[in-house]
């Protein structure tokens, strides 16, 4: 999907929930967040949830409230996209922990009667220097984190924050071999 096929089907979505009298406010991260952003131009497969928030409270994107699942579904079959075009796969971060300061920078868009929250182009940084590290450098995350051009100093907090979410030598080591292709050493970190 590129930008307009996201925006249409967040639309869609949100018209439909609006009709049925729901509202979802939910937390994007990934490619397809990047893409509603403005901040990369490869096509994505899906839309990635990290939170949904229901009376001012993060909450794990699953499970899926089930009139959104079904919304979710219908939408996917009108307009023929894959039925997990949204979906939640990353929430586990929410519950590693998001990087401080994270809600104060969102993005806020809004379709309908459901509210989207996008990740700050900082904060995709440290997402995709994590799943870079995780997938390697031909990754698609390693794309996209060059195409976000970051600086020493937001890769170096992203690099702090990655060791949060996984404190293992050899992801150390291949963490360091990461920020060693954009010029950052990890004895900086």
């Amino acid at each position: 999907m590129q930008t307009a096929d996201l925006q249409e089907a967040l639309e869609t979505l949100g018209t439909l929930l609006a009709a049925r009298g729901l509202g979802y406010d939910i937390v994007l991260i990934g490619g397809g967040a990047l893409l509603l952003l403005g901040l990369i131009e490869r096509p994505t497969r899906d839309l990635d949830i990290v939170s949904r928030i229901e009376a001012g409270r993060w909450l794990e994107g699953e499970p899926m409230p089930e009139p959104l699942a079904i919304a979710i579904r219908e939408v996917a079959a009108a307009l023929d996209l894959d039925e997990h075009w949204l979906n939640a796969g990353p929430t586990d971060l929410l519950r590693f922990g998001l990087p401080d300061g994270f809600a104060d920078r969102v993005v806020v868009q809004h379709y309908g009667s459901l509210t989207v929250r996008l990740a700050a182009r900082v904060d995709q940084v440290a997402f995709k220097l994590y799943a870079a590290v995780d997938q390697g450098p031909r990754s698609k995350h390693f794309r996209d984190l060059r195409q976000l051009h970051p600086t020493p100093g937001e890769l170096r907090a992203a690099a702090r924050w990655c060791r949060t979410h996984d404190t293992s030598e050899a992801f150390a080591d291949m963490l360091e071999q990461a920020l060693a292709a954009f010029g950052v050493e990890l004895s900086d970190v």
